[in-house]
């Protein structure tokens, strides 16, 4: 049976728009990390094997950082099992791989779990990591080592909690993304809340609505949601954090894009499954369960 110029031409579009969507995806993770840059801040005085002469302090705040790729302790690492690539974050020293491009309207996710080791300057604290996004602005805006930004809290029994990085090392300082989150800001805690009628401005430290965490050792699902300057932090498939109207201080406009950071921040750590996909609007889920503000 003969097909038709029409039949054939339907065909096409048909195979066209079921593969579309799966080809938009970005697999972020590959063996030689060739989607990121690396940034490793100042190194802590306990750390050892360091070359000769390079700079350490106690407080790693401040100083010389080691800077863009020169890893040369091996804090970010990767290994392939069963072709299934795997970030590996030692924590050693603080740092970050940043995305060499910037995005925009995207559904990032990842998998995540905590390793065991800590490091200085945190040994006593919980494990932290996090994913910084619509970063933007120089390397070691924040602490000689990261870029300003908006955070996604990536810390022990805190998935998904909110802070905005300023550029308190640079020279004069300039202040982070300006944000606006619904809930509650009492007795000096701040948390999104979806129920409530007021909204305050995102300074600070802002916790999750929700704690929905896997057991130490366990994988997490972590996602967020991106449409112009309003963001969804998203864990094992709860709603945590609704972040809206990010604005650039310096420029006095809408936050709307910027790198993804991935920080090193004494604590081993690991990712996988890291993806991103551009999206034209929230999904279904999100626009039924969230009430942005008007």
């Amino acid at each position: 049976m003969k097909l038709t110029f029409i039949t054939l031409l339907f065909a096409l579009l048909f195979t066209c728009c079921m593969f579309s969507q799966k080809d938009k995806t970005i697999k972020l993770l590959d063996a030689n990390l060739t989607h990121f840059n690396t940034h490793i801040g100042v190194p802590h005085s306990t750390v050892v094997g360091l070359p000769e002469g390079t700079f350490q302090s106690d407080n790693v705040r401040k100083g010389t950082p080691l800077g863009i790729n020169n890893d040369i302790k091996n804090v970010f690492t990767t290994t392939n099992i069963n072709g299934e690539t795997t970030l590996n974050i030692s924590g050693e020293i603080y740092g970050c791989i940043t995305t060499k491009a910037n995005y925009s309207n995207y559904h990032f996710s990842t998998m995540f779990r905590w390793g065991n080791k800590k490091w200085e300057p945190r040994l006593d604290r919980r494990k932290d990591s996090g994913i910084l996004y619509h970063s933007y602005g120089d390397y070691g805006r924040f602490w000689n080592t990261w870029k300003t930004c908006l955070e996604f809290q990536v810390q022990e029994t805190d998935l998904g909690d909110f802070i905005s990085l300023n550029g308190n090392t640079t020279s004069p300082k300039v202040a982070g993304p300006s944000v606006v989150i619904r809930g509650n800001d009492k007795d000096g805690t701040k948390q999104y809340n979806p129920n409530s009628d007021t909204y305050f401005e995102g300074k600070g430290y802002i916790h999750a609505y929700l704690e929905p965490q896997n057991p130490h050792g366990s994988w997490n699902l972590l996602e967020l949601y991106v449409i112009e300057n309003n963001a969804v932090h998203v864990v094992n498939g709860k709603i945590v954090m609704v972040v809206e109207n990010a604005i650039d201080p310096e420029t006095n406009t809408p936050l709307t894009e910027g790198q993804i950071q991935i920080q090193s921040e004494a604590a081993e750590c690991y990712y996988k499954n890291m993806t991103i996909t551009p999206i034209t609007e929230f999904p279904e889920f999100i626009r039924k369960q969230v009430k942005f503000k008007s």
